[in-house]
């Protein structure tokens, strides 16, 4: 569908409960539906933000029985906006794997889901300035991409640390994605030095619009996140973004023609060429 499109970034600085997280970014979501959003995009680990392992079996959910996920298809309907839950951590429901998975939920204007997508690339890395994430030790990498239908075009989904794999994004792009989604808790250290270089990159590639709806600030667990939420164009071009960690609304409108325009101008996408793999 050509025209604008309203959207919303909610950027939070979620608690380590449901029920506080809830508390949270719903006053958010309703303030960013009453500004005139349709559809509104919250980031990773919307239900809860917590990387300590007995702490966090403690408050994980399946899905069904999850606070923020019910109680945000429930907002969705009442405002009659399509909504996508960044990411929720709830059980993976494998048996003998007790991890969990961090899934985003496209939620429609009625409160359906749409859409999932587990997380694919877990983050397991030892920054230089010591700090060490193992998210394999808590997550259950998901093992399909996905794109769905919205009523202003495909949206392509992906999750955070996703961002460094992009070959990931050219698949989405060439499954007919036009927006694709980046909710993300970046680290402060790699959101500074990658974050921004990242996003308009992958928007590059794909000429499609990204949008990162990001975690900021110093969190119940100890971990600090970047913020910065950021909604970037077809062409490369920042539309809006975020100066600053700490939770706020952030508003753009898209022109869904100017993906078709940026893909005829630079048509990336229809010009692979098969090649020898380096032996």
């Amino acid at each position: 569908m050509s025209g604008g499109l309203d959207i919303a970034l909610i950027q939070t600085r979620t608690p380590a409960t449901a029920q506080a997280a809830l508390a949270h970014v719903e006053p958010l979501i309703r303030e960013a539906a009453a500004g005139g959003a349709k559809f509104i995009l919250t980031p990773e680990g919307t239900n809860f933000l917590e990387q300590r392992r007995d702490r966090r079996d403690v408050v994980v959910t399946d899905e069904e029985e999850d606070l923020v996920v019910l109680g945000l298809r429930r907002l969705a309907a009442e405002l009659g906006v399509w909504l996508l839950i960044g990411s929720a951590i709830v059980r993976s429901g494998q048996a003998g794997d007790g991890r969990a998975a961090n899934r985003s939920l496209l939620i429609d204007a009625a409160g359906g889901i749409v859409a999932r997508y587990d997380k694919l690339h877990v983050f397991d890395v030892d920054l230089p300035n010591g700090e060490r994430y193992r998210e394999s030790a808590t997550v259950r990498p998901g093992h399909a991409a996905a794109v769905a239908d919205t009523p202003w075009g495909r949206l392509g989904l992906s999750i955070c640390y996703d961002i460094r794999f992009p070959h990931l994004y050219r698949h989405l792009a060439k499954a007919g994605a036009a927006m694709i989604a980046i909710p993300a808790a970046f680290t402060a250290p790699t959101g500074q030095a990658h974050w921004e270089t990242l996003l308009r990159a992958r928007a590059i590639e794909t000429g499609a619009f990204v949008l990162a709806p990001a975690q900021g600030g110093l969190h119940e667990d100890g971990r600090r996140t970047w913020g910065r939420s950021t909604v970037v164009g077809p062409w490369g071009e920042i539309l809006a973004q975020a100066d600053h960690d700490d939770p706020c609304i952030l508003t753009a409108k898209l022109d869904m023609e100017a993906v078709a325009k940026a893909r005829a101008a630079v048509p990336a996408l229809t010009h692979d060429r098969d090649f020898q793999p380096v032996q």
